[in-house]
């Protein structure tokens, strides 16, 4: 199987959980070797598109096309295959505690080939190398920023040089200078593997003007934009204004409703009690 750059197509796609459809209709090219954000509010089916991308979960309808092929078509041999170029950083670095760092970055190849161990450390560590943490490669989880932890999540998901990069919220729970640096390990990554698409869930649009080539917008369960960010960002649709600049309806500030009398009162009681 060529390892070129593969662009991930979705074609009338509807996704959910049993009967209940989260995402439908969706009709979107993530271009190849590109950064491709998907963007939405908290809850509009963002890590539900990606679990299905990575084939945790199987469309309700439609198809996900991967460089070219059906995903959920292929013969299984094919479709295993085809899950060993895709690499993931999930959104809390999903790292096993009970491992080193090295040890957590080189389970791919642990798992999965026949390499001699010394090989395969010095690989750990050379990813390692690539986010900043080579020095800290016998370290627990545990003994680490959250920040930390998260980089060393993506050394684990590029060590096996994936054609496919996917990324859960890399920068959420993360200070601004930290996040920051994400975005630019991010890019860094970008350049150093020229034929990698890259495919992140966000709602940071901070981080998303930064690293965004194309972004996909998710609203009410449909995809309400597709695009560059540039054409994102001059968009005059109320709702995109909206999300990029944090404005919010008037409608929406209306809802505010007083605090009930009676919930207002015994609150003060016990503050005073």
């Amino acid at each position: 199987m060529h390892t070129a750059s593969w662009e991930i197509a979705f074609e009338n796609l509807s996704l959910g959980y049993g009967e209940r459809t989260i995402l439908r209709d969706i009709t979107a090219t993530l271009p190849a070797g590109k950064i491709s954000v998907i963007l939405g509010g908290s809850g509009c089916g963002k890590s539900t598109l990606l679990k299905n991308i990575i084939g945790l979960h199987r469309p309700q309808q439609g198809k996900i096309w991967v460089g070219g092929k059906d995903l959920f078509d292929l013969p299984r041999a094919e479709y295993r295959r085809m899950r060993r170029h895709m690499g993931v950083l999930f959104q809390d670095g999903a790292l096993l505690g009970a491992l080193t760092l090295a040890q957590n970055v080189a389970l791919p190849l642990s798992e999965h080939t026949s390499l001699p161990k010394e090989v395969i450390r010095k690989a750990a560590f050379d990813t390692l190398a690539q986010v900043g943490l080579r020095e800290f490669g016998d370290y627990y989880p545990n003994e680490l920023s959250g920040g930390m932890r998260k980089r060393a999540g993506l050394a684990r998901a590029i060590i096996a040089s994936p054609s496919i990069l996917l990324c859960d919220e890399p920068t959420s729970g993360l200070d601004p200078i930290t996040a920051a640096k994400m975005d630019n390990l991010l890019l860094s990554m970008k350049a150093h593997f020229a034929d990698m698409t890259t495919v992140v869930v966000s709602h940071d649009m901070q981080s998303v003007k930064k690293i965004a080539d194309y972004v996909l917008v998710l609203r009410d369960g449909q995809a309400v934009f597709a695009g560059s960010y540039q054409s994102l960002a001059t968009s005059n649709d109320p709702y995109l204004q909206q999300f990029l600049h944090r404005t919010v309806e008037d409608e929406e500030q209306r809802r505010h409703e007083e605090q009930d009398p009676r919930v207002h009162a015994a609150i003060q009681d016990w503050l005073a009690s």
